[in-house]
């Protein structure tokens, strides 16, 4: 448990095509199985505190045991800490994240903020509103990014915890599957 950000529960990947690395996570490492949110434009995005076009992305999230793999592609060239990660020759492992409520999201960003962590980006997904920030922690060689995002809101934690369920029962079928099939 990070005393600053809290639990972490992902670690993510940043990758230049996201059907390479599903297939490899998928049937090298036997994660799975991952669920596609494809195109996807953050709203309400901001780049190193300012308001910019938002990239336009694809993600994937999986789980082994309890903790959440996440896999993003970045496919164009707004300004983003993706886009940056890779952009510095970097491909795979980038950020990881710890999960909060709105209401702790509320109260830990001005607090992280003041405390002179600087932000790399931030926004929500859209239609869910389901806010995330980067905190430029990466100062370091192999130093990662901290993200958190207001994953245990209950609109979405339920979701988050039908992917890990899934995981836990998975035999290997059908490893790629579509988000949205998750809500309905």
């Amino acid at each position: 448990m990070s005393r600053v950000f809290g639990e972490m529960r992902q670690i993510a990947f940043v990758v230049r095509d996201l059907e390479k690395a599903l297939d490899y996570w998928t049937r090298t490492l036997g994660v799975g199985p991952f669920f596609v949110m494809r195109d996807i434009v953050p709203d309400n995005y901001r780049y190193r505190g300012k308001p910019v076009p938002p990239p336009r992305i694809s993600l994937a999230l999986g789980f082994s045991g309890e903790f959440q793999a996440e896999i993003i592609q970045q496919h164009d060239d707004k300004p983003s800490a993706y886009r940056d990660y890779l952009a510095a020759g970097h491909e795979g492992f980038q950020h990881v994240s710890s999960w909060m409520t709105r209401a702790e999201y509320d109260r830990a960003v001005p607090e992280l903020i003041r405390s002179g962590l600087s932000v790399a980006h931030e926004g929500a997904i859209p239609g869910s509103g389901l806010r995330f920030i980067y905190f430029a922690t990466d100062c370091v060689p192999g130093g990662p990014l901290y993200e958190i995002s207001e994953a245990k809101e209950p609109s979405i934690y339920p979701t988050m915890m039908k992917i890990r369920d899934l995981a836990r029962d998975w035999d290997g079928h059908d490893p790629v599957r579509d988000f949205a099939a998750l809500m309905r």
